[in-house]
């Protein structure tokens, strides 16, 4: 089927090995890492997407004749694993009325909660072209519904009445332009938290602990190793089966270089724990963490030590990752996320979508009594 006025060709992909990596990584500025041809198409070739775990690539894209002209990342889903942006509720509505609410198809990156740009493409016009594209072509998949995860906000206008609306709540770190380092980011505080976080870092400091920060091309086998098993620690805690294969690990390192960051904590020159982040343009992203329990050394690898880095490199956001109220206090704010759905069935959708706007209404009730707790003096940050 052909779309906009340069007869675009719509072909589903079952790998991105199929789409020159250059061709795919021209789509988009470059800035978020976690949409590049290198992330995505690591996942499928090093053994992260098991068709147990519903992650099934059905990449949209569009072509011009042989010219790869816009793309959305997307996957058939059999569950809501790895999703972040919970529908049990929704599939057991289907199932309490007879209906199959998976396979359904989603556009996102697997196991991310980032908020980036989803609708990949050469100009607007062909970005406009994307979900009129996919909507045609659902039926042929068998889905009950279509969804774009954590969509950045270029990408929110290409969406009709007819996408549902979602929204969440995220801790995020951004520097208001006037701080240049630790200090002074801790001197728009009230004192109480000011006082708590310069005990937290005390405390991991008197432990003998240190810092050891290392990009993707500076890694060696053996710092990619002790990330990996701290990884690994992380969801043997937690009764989680891992996603992420220490081979993908390696490859990120290769293909990424500077965009790959990993602080290494070390005790008499041997690792403990560590956080592993993505960089791109202006932020600095937080994804895993995992290490030895001690006093801490949490809030020291996954925040205070992002907070460093980022005012030493000049980025000016950081996202730890989804949920987590304890980050309020350590200075990362509430902001709005968004996602957005489409469903086949007109009467559910009817029914979802004041549910959608009753939730949305708390969401926002949500952020609002969060930054009453701000832990910035008044005046400050919001």
């Amino acid at each position: 089927m052909a779309y906009a006025a340069t007869m675009l060709e719509c072909r589903l992909l079952s790998s991105l090995d199929a789409v020159d990596p250059g061709h795919w990584d021209a789509l988009h500025d470059g800035t978020n890492p976690f949409v590049s041809h290198a992330f995505l198409a690591g996942l499928e070739r090093y053994g992260c997407l098991r068709e147990e775990w519903g992650w099934r690539p059905q990449h949209l894209t569009l072509w011009e004749g042989e010219t790869l002209a816009g793309a959305v990342p997307g996957y058939l889903k059999e569950n809501s694993h790895g999703e972040f942006v919970f529908d049990h509720a929704w599939a057991n509505a289907y199932a309490r009325h007879g209906r199959e609410y998976y396979p359904k198809w989603l556009g996102a990156v697997p196991y991310s909660p980032v908020t980036g740009p989803r609708l990949l493409a050469r100009d607007a016009s062909v970005r406009a072209a994307l979900l009129p594209a996919l909507i045609d072509t659902l039926p042929s998949l068998g889905v009950s519904s279509a969804h774009v995860n954590f969509h950045g906000v270029a990408d929110e206008p290409c969406f009709g009445e007819d996408w549902l609306l979602r929204e969440d709540i995220q801790f995020q770190w951004h520097n208001p332009g006037h701080w240049q380092d630790f200090a002074g980011f801790l001197a728009d505080m009230d004192s109480k938290h000011r006082k708590n976080i310069r005990q937290e870092r005390a405390k991991v400091a008197r432990q003998g602990i240190s810092f050891r920060i290392v990009h993707g091309d500076q890694a060696t086998r053996a710092d990619l190793q002790a990330m990996y098993r701290f990884y690994l620690q992380t969801f043997v805690e937690y009764g989680n089966a891992p996603a992420l294969t220490e081979a993908f690990l390696r490859h990120l390192a290769s293909t990424l270089g500077r965009g790959l960051v990993l602080f290494l904590a070390e005790m008499d020159a041997q690792p403990v724990a560590g956080a592993l982040c993505l960089r791109g343009g202006d932020t600095l992203y937080g994804r895993y963490w995992g290490g030895a329990a001690l006093p801490g050394l949490h809030f020291e690898a996954c925040y205070y030590q992002g907070i460093d880095y980022c005012l030493r490199e000049g980025l000016t956001r950081f996202e730890p990752g989804a949920q987590g109220e304890h980050k309020l206090a350590r200075g990362f704010l509430p902001r709005v996320v968004r996602s957005r759905h489409w469903l086949a069935d007109a009467d559910f959708a009817d029914a979802l979508r004041e549910w959608c706007d009753h939730e949305r209404q708390d969401v926002e009730r949500y952020r609002r009594e969060l930054l009453h707790h701000s832990p910035f003096r008044a005046g400050g940050p919001a």
